[in-house]
């Protein structure tokens, strides 16, 4: 019972809409209805660069508690990953937001700030590298890809690296799925398409498409 009401809790956690609240508190803005995820990037460009900042916080939070409680109730590291990745899980798929959300690497920020720290830098730097070139999507997914390998060769235990290749896992199918978008009904523009959603986390050539129109 302990376990469930922890994996519950978790998702609950994850599903909190914060970037959707701050769009909306903040300009009026719902993030559905313009960008095609729900999460600090369309706080970023829909409402102020300075408020991708607290939203960042609260999601890296929301997945640190999800992956601490577990130890406050005798739970040992498998199960603070297993509530981490339902808090990613929740924001990636809220229901508050009809089964929409992001992409959920900042809650797995937070969790892998319990348990595993290293892992947080490997991230950023793949984020920073990312920005300075302006592959952000390509190199995030490159620091999931690394990130089991850095665990194994640092030592890590194995609940992170089962962690760290479900946050692979649950990427992709985000990517992939995006916020159930359809697909085009052409077999080559559907190839297309789901090629720029795997490697760009994009269907458009451009991102954001409002940006400059």
């Amino acid at each position: 019972m302990d376990t469930i009401v922890l994996l519950v809790t978790g998702f609950l956690l994850g599903s909190i809409p914060t970037a959707q609240i701050a769009a909306y508190l903040l300009a009026g803005t719902d993030l559905r209805e313009r960008f095609p995820t729900v999460s600090g990037s369309g706080v970023y460009y829909a409402v102020a660069r300075w408020a991708i900042v607290p939203v960042g916080l609260v999601d890296v939070t929301k997945g640190g508690l999800a992956a601490y409680l577990p130890y406050q109730f005798g739970g040992g590291a498998g199960m603070a990953v297993a509530c981490g990745l339902a808090a990613v899980i929740g924001h990636n798929w809220s229901p508050w937001l009809g089964l929409r959300g992001g992409r959920g690497l900042s809650p797995f920020l937070g969790m892998l700030l319990v348990v595993f720290p290293a892992g947080v830098l490997v991230l950023l730097a793949a984020l920073a590298i990312g920005r300075l070139v302006g592959r952000t999507p390509v190199l995030a997914l490159f620091g999931l890809a690394v990130l089991p390998g850095v665990i194994i060769f640092s030592g890590g235990s194995d609940a992170a690296l089962r962690g760290s290749a479900g946050m692979l896992l649950i990427t992709v199918l985000k990517r992939l799925e995006a916020n159930r978008r359809r697909l085009p009904r052409d077999p080559a523009l559907r190839r297309e398409v789901l090629w720029r959603r795997f490697w760009y986390d994009r269907d458009e050539e451009r991102w954001p498409p409002e940006v400059g129109e």
